[in-house]
Formats: structure tokens, C-alpha cells, sequence
């Protein structure tokens, strides 16, 4: 969205820029997001919300649509968002983005999330190793006992 539309929106109301924004968003998804049907209820977070994911969107001139949509559902794959992912995927597949596409992106999410599990894990263990080795030791037995 321009900075001239969104100057023009904020000098309105909140309820009308905020039905403003959804239309806006809409024409660009073909849809309207969960969320932002749920915060028409709050206009005045509904607005700050668009504006704020409009400005990180029209920052990614590097990126075009397509890959931007693949991104949000590795990510909706990966946080296990099922309204997010089917919502992804539908922009997706309006933008002409293939089911083979989509499955890597998703292949891709599962194999950092994955790999995320293990690293968590594996840290865990090696932080109670570390935490294990800094016990003393009871002189008798040998297991080690909690410092005070």
C-alpha cells in the first residue's frame, strides 16, 4: 500500500479506516485473514496491526509474492497453525504456486523444526551435564549432591 492511501486512511475514524484496510487486504489475498476478521471488533488495533504488517511487506522489494507465500506457510507448517497454513496455501495456489511448491516449503519447515527439537534436546542435556559435573561429590558413594 502507497504512503499516500495510508496517510488518507489514518485521517479517518478508526471503524472506517479499519474497514478501509480489510478491503485493501482482501483485494490483495483474495481473502480475508482470521485475525482480521476477529479485530474489526478493536478497529483501532485492526489499523495499527495492517500498517505495521504493510510496512514490513513493502520492505521486502528483494522478495516477490510467491516467495513470500512459501515462507509464511513453512512457517505456519512449522508453528503448526492449521488456519494460517490453509490460508497460505490458498494465496498460494491463486499466485499460481504449484503442490510440489508448497510441499518443499513444507518439507523444508519440517526439517528445521526438527532440527530445532534436537538441538533444544541435546542442549538440555549437555546444560544438565555441565550442572552434574559442578556437584560435589559425597566422598562415600560418589553421586553428587546439590550446593547450597
Amino acid at each position: 500500500m502507497e504512503l499516500k492511501k495510508i496517510d488518507k486512511i489514518l485521517n479517518k475514524e478508526p471503524e472506517e479506516a479499519a474497514e478501509e484496510l480489510i478491503k485493501e487486504v482482501e483485494k490483495a489475498y483474495g481473502e480475508v485473514p482470521y485475525i482480521l476478521n476477529f479485530m474489526r471488533q478493536s478497529p483501532e488495533l485492526l489499523v495499527t496491526k495492517v500498517l505495521y504488517d504493510n510496512a514490513i511487506f513493502r520492505e521486502f522489494k528483494r522478495m516477490d509474492a510467491k516467495t513470500i507465500e512459501l515462507i509464511s506457510i513453512g512457517v505456519s507448517a512449522a508453528l503448526r497453525c492449521d488456519h494460517c497454513l490453509k490460508m497460505h496455501i490458498r494465496v498460494a495456489q491463486r499466485l499460481g504456486i504449484t503442490k510440489e511448491e508448497i510441499f518443499d516449503a513444507i518439507l523444508i519447515a519440517g526439517t528445521l523444526s526438527n532440527a530445532a527439537v534436537l538441538a533444544e534436546g541435546t542442549r538440555a542435556i549437555d546444560s544438565q551435564k555441565r550442572n552434574d559435573a559442578e556437584k560435589e561429590k559425597c566422598e562415600v558413594c560418589g553421586i553428587p549432591e546439590e550446593k547450597n
